[in-house]
């Protein structure tokens, strides 16, 4: 196994550059090893600001990025939150340890079932994790008082819009995949209203039925 270069609170530091301000974030980040939620391979970057592949063509959300995405949320403790793209499960356990429990959902059968071990393995319990289409998020658990999305679309996809709580909020990159605005949203009574372009950035694109086509080796 490679050897870690840095701890937690390197990158808690790291975040901090990044202007990062919500104290329980920094302490979700403090407290929840990212070395657990990384490949075996890429354990040496773990607490670095860095994205890290983990297969499939996928790659992590930079940490700074995710707790970007995170804090526009204004999480305070008692939210019902839909997580679209689990990944290795780093972000999710953020949310689970500010929120009061996620609802997070998987393409990818495979990185699904790593991101509940390694969920177990830091014994978090308020998550249910799904394996499916993310671009219609979660409708049997809707309303969500807020919804982060970890994959890029030129818009909102219906169903998402649909399942967000009034004056809830929703985070999602928009653009084609690779080049894109990161926008947090408010649930209005008329839909979805943009509240703030957080940053640019480049992400995966969004895949499923009210995203991009799916490739047949992504298929559940």
């Amino acid at each position: 196994m490679s050897s870690v270069r840095g701890d937690a609170e390197d990158l808690v530091q790291a975040l901090r550059a990044a202007g990062i301000m919500d104290e329980r974030l920094l302490e979700a980040v403090r407290t929840t090893p990212r070395a657990g939620f990384v490949p075996v391979d890429q354990v040496a970057d773990a607490y670095r600001d860095v994205p890290v592949p983990i297969g499939q063509g996928q790659v992590t959300t930079q940490p700074s990025l995710s707790a970007m995405m995170i804090e526009s949320l204004g999480l305070k403790g008692g939210e019902h939150v839909l997580e679209v793209g689990t990944g290795l499960g780093f972000q999710t356990a953020l949310l689970a340890r500010l929120a009061a429990d996620v609802v997070s959902i998987e393409l990818r059968p495979d990185i699904a079932r790593r991101a509940h071990a390694n969920l177990m393995r830091q014994l978090v319990r308020n998550v249910e994790l799904r394996v499916g289409d993310g671009s219609g998020g979660v409708p049997d658990r809707a309303p969500y008082d807020a919804v982060v999305v970890s994959a890029a679309f030129p818009e909102v996809p219906a169903p998402l819009v649909a399942q967000v709580r009034p004056a809830g909020r929703l985070v999602q990159p928009i653009g084609p995949g690779g080049h894109e605005r990161v926008v947090c949203f408010l649930r209005t009574e008329s839909g979805l209203e943009p509240w703030r372009v957080l940053t640019a950035a480049r992400f995966v694109r969004l895949q499923g039925r009210h995203g991009y086509p799916q490739d047949e080796d992504d298929l559940p």
